[in-house]
């Protein structure tokens, strides 16, 4: 048993972040030096319901506390010891989608996620108005899409957030966000740090004309910048958290964030020139602009970093769900022979095996699409796996597609980045299950996007220690304010001085011949769409 961490833990001064991801809610705690010393998990899955994808409110309560007592857990086996209170504590959660309220903060319909793609009208046309991309995920698009409806709700409705302003404010009383966030409810001006007066303006005009008030700094929650305190721990907060009642109120909060901001800050890929990808159930790329693009991009959104600045940012909802429904059918397979693998090795051995095979994937296709796919113009979900007779239908080439599969929209939009627009990286991080076995991931996305991929050690810790960065960035920042006025570190000072200065990365240039054949099996990929298309609108 370490005595210095357990110390730590006992006098307060450990950190905690947590986040809401698509498969997993996750707390870490991290001691004085930003190092993780404890975690606790909980499995969670969305429900397609009525037609769109949600987690209960009981979802988000359960899992919460669940995660945080298997973190009660891990430290009272390591340490010998419990939880009383905090240093800090930081909220994440998956960026965008739509949870409304009532006046009595009475959830008005069930929270849905960014995985829904029914708000292709009210996206268009708000891309139109404000002359800038609006995705279909986006808070705002699934707000106006209400409105196009008619939706009854419409008219009781007072405050909305995403999945992280909303646990936030149960746990503080305070409706605030980080502005990486914020930017994926609507539009941020990286100049105030505020929603987009101009956007804002013009949306409230469009909803006067159709005998709506709703006025969006009324609506949407205040923007707090990073390094803020953002609310403290309440005595309902501290009850909605900890089961047990041993947790103490008044702990302070940094303001919540995104997983794209966390990804963001566990990657240390927040100054210009820098990036990262975070590959999983979904996947996609942040690149930290120099300069704002040319012009908008449907496959692109613009968001910014948890400390304001301009990102260019390429979602993609499907990443490894169908990976994942392959192997499991191969596991099966094994079970059959009486064989027990365990997953690892299974995932282990199959995605070694794919590099194997041909660099163009012996030119078998598919598609990974369990739910739309805006940038492929999918607005529903056909997995689909397509082979001409004179493809190489064999283990490697099949795994290997489904590696370039799970990418493949990936590189469709950051082709327009850097072959379009000019943009410029110096470093890209990959992050997620994806590059779980090492090398694998990070050679096919070095051969997607052309560009050296680095993954570091610690990259397995994710956006829920991001996250507890962000809120020692807080924590620090206030006790420099009040014991050194010389103390003005920024979050990327922060991030390369007091966190990163030792971490080894690990980095893969590109192969040559890994590029020419992603680039073939893109060429086809795009061809073949039209397949995928039907396949939506006749099964």
């Amino acid at each position: 048993m370490d005595e210095k961490i357990k110390k730590c833990i006992e006098s307060g001064r450990a950190v905690l972040g947590i986040e809401f991801g698509s498969t997993r809610i996750k707390a870490v705690l991290i001691n004085e030096s930003g190092n993780p010393i404890a975690q606790g998990n909980h499995e969670w899955e969305n429900r397609f319901e009525n037609g769109l994808w949600t987690y209960s409110e009981e979802d988000i309560r359960g899992g919460i506390r669940d995660a945080y007592a298997n973190l009660r857990k891990d430290v009272a086996h390591k340490y010998e010891t419990s939880i009383r209170t905090l240093a800090g504590i930081g909220i994440s959660g998956m960026m965008h989608g739509y949870m409304a309220f009532d006046k009595d903060d009475r959830l008005l319909v069930p929270f849905r996620t960014w995985r829904n793609t029914n708000t292709g009208e009210a996206a268009r046309e708000l891309s139109q108005l404000f002359n800038f991309n609006i995705p279909l995920r986006w808070s705002i698009s699934h707000l106006y899409q209400a409105v196009i409806d008619k939706e009854p709700h419409i008219e009781e409705i007072v405050f909305q957030t995403t999945l992280a302003g909303y646990v936030h404010w149960k746990l503080t009383g305070e409706k605030g966000i980080g502005v990486g966030d914020a930017s994926g409810m609507m539009p941020v001006d990286t100049n105030t740090g505020n929603y987009n007066r101009t956007m804002t303006d013009s949306f409230e005009e469009l909803l006067q004309s159709k005998g709506i008030s709703l006025k969006i700094r009324d609506l949407f929650p205040k923007i707090l910048p990073a390094g803020s305190i953002a609310g403290k721990l309440t005595k309902e907060g501290a009850a909605f958290l900890d089961i047990s009642g041993e947790l103490l109120p008044g702990v302070p909060f940094c303001p919540p964030e995104g997983d794209a901001g966390t990804g963001m800050v566990a990657t240390n890929a927040v100054r210009p020139r820098t990036g990262n990808v975070s590959a999983g159930t979904s996947s996609f790329s942040m690149i930290v602009l120099e300069n704002d693009l040319t012009r908008p991009y449907e496959e692109i959104d613009i968001v910014t970093t948890p400390d304001g600045k301009p990102v260019a940012m390429v979602h993609c909802n499907n990443c490894t769900s169908d990976i994942n429904a392959w192997v499991s059918l191969m596991n099966e397979s094994l079970k059959l022979f009486g064989i027990d693998v365990s997953a690892s090795q299974l995932y282990t051995r199959l995605f070694q095996y794919a590099m194997t095979g041909e660099a163009d994937a012996g030119g078998l296709l598919s598609y990974n699409f369990l739910s739309g796919e805006p940038i492929a113009g999918v607005m529903e979900g056909r997995p689909l796996f397509v082979r001409d007779i004179d493809d190489r239908f064999n283990l490697a080439n099949f795994m290997r597609m489904n590696l370039y599969s799970a990418l493949a929209c990936l590189k469709i939009g950051n082709d327009l980045l850097f072959n379009n627009e000019n943009v410029k990286v110096d470093k890209i991080t990959g992050h997620g299950g994806f590059f779980k076995t090492p090398e694998v991931g990070q050679r096919i996305l070095a051969a997607a996007l052309n560009s050296p991929i680095s993954v570091m050690e610690t990259a397995g810790e994710g956006g829920a220690w991001g996250m507890a960065l962000l809120a020692d960035f807080m924590v620090r920042k206030d006790a420099g304010g009040k014991n050194d006025p010389h103390w003005n570190l920024s979050l990327p000072e922060f991030l390369d001085k007091e966190i990163f200065s030792n971490v080894v990365a690990d980095v893969k240039n590109p192969d040559p011949n890994d590029v020419e054949g992603f680039n073939k099996f893109i060429d086809k990929y795009k061809k073949g769409l039209p397949i995928e298309k039907t396949a939506v609108a006749t099964i």
